[in-house]
């Protein structure tokens, strides 16, 4: 009983607070009706999947940070599995569900985090284009990369102390202006 005291890494509550904050960012009203993401299951993944990567990729930045970091990506996978079952996949069909959208993460995130190395926004766009729109023209795309590259700012602007005790702030997806010329 006293050894969960002396366990090293993020406590539950700070992984809870963290993704649950994620998971209402992504659902926020304006990025399906302003940004035109598809308001369906896969739409929600993907923003999901968005914010999420970018929250990582911070807290992979500071190694007092990576044990939260794999406990918040626990967390959605645990999210993830439990949504399966909700949604009625039959138990042996959730393991190769979790399997594709592990793989859908870890394209969506290799694809995002080299086209946020660009220096233009031209590769974000089109990993946008690709992954949250499902190639079709989107002309909302350009808005959520420069979107994606104010989270970025704003994340790495946070202090460890702050993020490791659960403190996570978003910008305002209303904010960002429509047009990026």
């Amino acid at each position: 009983m006293i050894f969960p005291l002396f366990r090293r890494g993020a406590r539950p509550d700070t992984i809870s607070t963290l993704y649950g904050m994620i998971v209402a960012q992504a659902r926020l009203p304006c990025f399906y009706r302003d940004y035109a993401v598809a308001d369906t299951v896969n739409g929600r993944f993907d923003l999901i999947v968005l914010h999420l990567v970018l929250v990582l990729d911070r807290l992979a930045q500071d190694p007092a940070l990576q044990s939260l970091g794999q406990g918040v990506f626990d967390r959605f996978c645990e999210d993830m599995d439990h949504n399966l079952r909700e949604m009625g996949i039959a138990d042996l069909k959730v393991p190769i569900e979790m399997r594709r959208m592990g793989e859908a993460f870890y394209g969506r995130s290799q694809a995002y985090r080299a086209a946020l190395a660009a220096a233009d926004s031209g590769p974000l766009v089109e990993a946008l284009r690709r992954n949250v729109y499902g190639g079709s023209p989107a002309p909302a795309a350009p808005r959520l990369a420069a979107y994606m590259r104010e989270a970025l700012r704003d994340l790495a602007a946070q202090d460890t102390a702050g993020l490791a005790t659960g403190a996570l702030h978003f910008p305002d997806p209303a904010r960002v202006p429509e047009s990026t010329s």
